[in-house]
């Protein structure tokens, strides 16, 4: 099979992580169906070279700064196995979960881990959540022939790293919520003004080139566009623009890294009068900030941040497998970065790395489109052209591993200065 992945120059990326609260399921969420059905039989076109047992391994945080993002994707891994081995397994085989430590950036977990797994004999790892370290593991990815899936890893720098067609991720990167922003901004009956000011850095460049082109299919031009520095603590060259744009909405764009400039611009910029709705943050400033602002602050200011909210029926799969869980960032897409593994192998006849890096981008698109893994058996009776959908959404990769569309929530601050998911869209 034909290789769909492009020469790539490395550059640098910056750790990224969003917890996401749990919360009540949005409209394109699937629910996964847990019963028994006969394995699918496809026609093999080849040898298989795998040794017929399909083993996953996971590299998530279970230690360090971003450990309590590990158990909910552990759990989303641990639900599609326990549905995929009752369902007959993997071309006859139960599947098997190894899991490692991928600790923080700043150590070398990573490395050494990664190495276990690779001596374990996997032959997919799902993980890690860190955009810094899915960087780190691309190599050695690709060193073992062994497709990487990240539920977590959005940083949009990702993209420039070379990766030989072995890194997948089933999240969105970063700048795709330029689109969403677009779509959110531009749905009444009159033209919107927009101003966007953002980090002038490889995220920041990034979200706006995106937002800038979302933006234009809608003949809509930026009435503002300023950057500033993520040092930066004075806003008032920046709010003068604003107050002489008089724009109907103002993005924010910047991340984490800049935690002290996003705060005072956020504070400037709603002390100008651009507060409520009129206000949107971005998926990595969109946070907690009720120890940072008087009450009220935030009040109806919005938020943008990729991923899908577990269905019911999913939250309960995932508790089966860790009945302490009580976030669940990350785990409808650990989920179905497991399911697209499987699908894989049994579309390729073969469990190796390889043939299940070859074989993903055919199962997540353009086919007969299946919402389960039973469902996918039944189609694959007949036809090996599946499109797996899942429970994170459509979940279909593009060549270069990214998925778009993809979905995206919307969320509102209440009067604690907190966040609260209200609505989502797929977009992209």
């Amino acid at each position: 099979m034909t290789r769909f992945r492009t020469t790539r120059g490395v550059i640098a990326a910056a750790m990224v992580a969003v917890a996401l609260a749990a919360c009540s399921s949005p409209e394109p969420t699937q629910t996964p169906v847990i019963a028994s059905t006969p394995t699918a039989t496809p026609s093999p076109e080849s040898t298989p070279t795998g040794d017929g047992v399909l083993r996953v391994g996971t590299i998530f945080p279970t230690s360090g700064t971003f450990s309590f993002l590990a158990a909910a994707q552990k759990a989303g891994v641990a639900a599609a196995v326990k549905e995929i081995n009752a369902a007959g397994g993997v071309n006859g085989e139960p599947v098997e979960i190894e899991a490692v430590d991928s600790g923080d950036a700043s150590g070398t977990k990573l490395e050494s881990n990664f190495k276990t797994l690779v001596s374990k004999e996997v032959d997919v790892v799902i993980g890690p959540s860190s955009s810094a370290l899915a960087q780190r593991a691309i190599p050695l990815a690709m060193d073992a022939k062994i497709p990487l899936i990240s539920p977590a890893a959005t940083l949009s720098s990702l993209d420039d790293v070379f990766d030989d067609g072995y890194f997948f991720r089933t999240i969105p990167a970063y700048d795709q919520q330029g689109f969403a922003l677009a779509e959110a901004l531009t749905g009444g009956d009159t033209t919107p003004k927009i101003a966007f000011i953002y980090i002038d850095d490889a995220q920041g460049v990034a979200l706006h080139d995106t937002f800038v082109e979302a933006l234009a299919e809608h003949d809509i031009e930026l009435v503002s566009d300023d950057i500033f520095e993520s040092s930066t603590t004075k806003f008032d060259t920046i709010v003068a623009n604003l107050e002489n744009a008089d724009p109907d909405y103002v993005v924010i764009g910047s991340t984490y890294d800049a935690e002290k400039a996003t705060k005072a611009a956020i504070e400037e910029i709603v002390d100008a009068g651009f507060k409520g709705s009129k206000l949107w943050l971005t998926s990595l400033n969109t946070g907690d900030y009720s120890q940072a602002f008087d009450k009220g602050t935030l009040t109806g200011v919005r938020g943008v941040i990729e991923g899908a909210q577990p269905s019911k029926t999913l939250i309960a799969a995932l508790k089966d497998t860790n009945s302490k869980l009580t976030t669940y960032a990350y785990a409808a897409e650990a989920y179905d970065a497991t399911m697209l593994a499987a699908l894989a192998a049994i579309v390729a006849n073969d469990d190796a790395g390889q043939a299940i890096a070859d074989s993903l981008y055919d199962v997540s698109k353009s086919g007969v489109k299946c919402l389960s893994f039973d469902e996918c058996l039944e189609v694959l009776k007949t036809t090996n052209d599946i499109d797996y959908d899942g429970v994170s959404g459509t979940v279909n990769f593009t060549p270069g591993g990214n998925i778009e569309p993809a979905f995206w929530g919307f969320y509102t601050y209440d009067s604690e200065n907190r966040f609260a998911y209200k609505s989502g869209s797929t977009v992209g």
